[in-house]
């Protein structure tokens, strides 16, 4: 036998796998919904996107915050889909998915960890209710743009904060997809 033959008997022996890959360490897809393309990421199990930003600059983010192993696995988040799809049609109020808020500035963290207590479903707050939460009670304009870069919209309610006098203000699905979300927590 060659040395050929014998390089190419053992890569087809029998008892040879293929090579398994580990998993990513960050899973991402694009998710249509009716308030536009969002794209959605976990990590160990835990959501660090629900974004509207585009794809390009979201995965370049968590390459640089999580690891610069981001791979397009649909599979992976088929459960945030899920609870995604029925709190957009509003037969889910709250979801039940861990959050990783590796893509937020420590202010951002002192802003969202806590938001879902500031208001519930159905329910409005101010960004001067929430800056008075969180001990800085001047901080209002600087807690809108917290929430106006929040990384996992949606599952983390910053379409809840509204303007002092109920007008609703920017959000980065647009103040239309705000509106949307408003509405379906308003009639169920």
């Amino acid at each position: 036998m060659t040395d050929l033959e014998s390089r190419l008997a053992r890569l087809t022996a029998p008892d040879l796998k293929p090579p398994v890959f580990p998993a990513a360490d960050v899973a991402y897809t694009l998710h249509d919904t009716p308030i536009g393309t969002m794209l959605l990421a976990v990590a160990d199990g835990r959501v660090v996107a629900s974004s509207f930003g585009d794809e390009e600059t979201m995965t370049n983010r968590l390459a640089k915050a999580v690891s610069p192993r981001v791979l397009r696995l649909p599979r992976a988040l088929d459960d945030v889909r899920r609870q995604l799809d029925e709190y957009l049609s509003g037969r889910r109020h709250e979801f039940e998915l861990e959050v990783d808020l590796a893509l937020a500035t420590p202010f951002q963290r002192l802003v969202l960890t806590d938001l879902p207590s500031y208001t519930s479903y159905g329910r409005t707050t101010t960004y001067g209710a929430v800056a008075g939460d969180i001990d800085r009670p001047k901080a209002a304009r600087a807690v809108g743009t917290a929430l106006g870069a929040n990384p996992v919209c949606v599952v983390l309610p910053c379409h809840r904060v509204i303007g002092a006098n109920g007008a609703l203000t920017g959000y980065a699905g647009g103040l239309d997809a705000k509106r949307f979300l408003l509405n379906l927590e308003a009639k169920n």
